[in-house]
């Protein structure tokens, strides 16, 4: 079966002070994996037991018990999770093929992962006990410092690198069929945001960035991201706002103030309805969590 529908370019930003993303989505599901998307960083997901479906390029097939899946750069794909996969958790790593630095995966010591880069560019599902013994140590990388968590991944990556109990979804690599002016011009945007998150941006400055009308760039950004380009940039600040409540000391108020907001009842409804939970919630929340 071949999906007809034109892949979303989704945007991933590593946690903040470290090169790796990894996300814990705990019981019953992670909705926001629904769409059919791609991205650049290649991505390791572990489903702690239940059953699904892997849709993944022109693959698709069933797992059941859980599932270790490791995918390359830029291949499309659904999630592997929703409510009725009835698994206890899911751990969705991102990153990119340099995100220990230009050249680090070309030294001698580190063939084997590359060709595990290689091969993950058909996509890659293990089995048997590495994806238990595996899964465990990925849900392990969640509780460990920063330094301890880059080692121990390393190290898990040699160990996949080495495992014979894989099977391969594609016999060729998967090609997406995306223009190259499309990521450039998404990068642009991006970089923008990232930069330019805690001030007012506009359309039109959006816009005129990649040299396009307004309408036409309004257009242009909702069929590549799924998104409206204002609600991109709430949600990137509200991530931010998200990581200043757990990270730092500052007042709510302040919080909404640096993450871009000019509106404290605007930024409570917002972050709300993207966490479920208000700012002091979700704070309180996680203090509870830590003691």
């Amino acid at each position: 079966m071949k999906m007809t529908k034109q892949p979303i370019l989704e945007n991933i930003s590593p946690e903040f002070g470290s090169s790796l993303n990894i996300h814990n989505y705990k019981e019953p599901k992670n909705e926001q994996a629904a769409k059919w998307h791609f991205h650049p960083e290649m991505e390791i997901v572990f489903v702690h037991g239940g059953a699904g479906k892997r849709h993944i390029g022109d693959h698709i097939s069933y797992y059941n018990d859980g599932d270790l899946i490791f995918i390359g750069s830029n291949v499309p794909h659904m999630g592997f999770t929703d409510r009725l996969t009835n698994n206890k958790s899911e751990v969705v790593i991102h990153i990119k093929e340099d995100f220990l630095g230009p050249g680090f995966f070309d030294l001698p010591e580190m063939a084997s992962i590359k060709r595990l880069f290689e091969r993950s560019k058909q996509g890659i599902v293990f089995h048997s006990r590495t994806k238990w013994d595996i899964g465990i140590r990925i849900e392990a990388l969640l509780h460990l410092s920063p330094f301890e968590r880059v080692l121990e991944f390393l190290k898990i990556l040699d160990a996949l690198s080495h495992s014979q109990e894989y099977t391969l979804l594609h016999v060729d690599e998967v090609i997406i069929e995306s223009k190259p002016q499309d990521t450039q011009r998404l990068d642009l945007i991006y970089k923008l945001v990232r930069n330019e998150f805690t001030r007012s941006i506009s359309l039109g400055e959006a816009a005129e960035l990649v040299s396009m009308s307004e309408q036409a760039f309004s257009r242009y950004f909702k069929n590549k991201t799924g998104k409206t380009f204002t609600q991109f940039v709430n949600e990137y600040r509200l991530v931010h706002a998200s990581k200043l409540l757990s990270e730092e000391h500052l007042s709510i108020t302040n919080i909404c103030y640096e993450s871009g907001f000019n509106n404290f009842s605007h930024f409570n409804k917002q972050f709300k309805k993207y966490t479920g939970k208000s700012p002091s919630q979700y704070r309180n929340e996680l203090r509870t969590v830590l003691k």
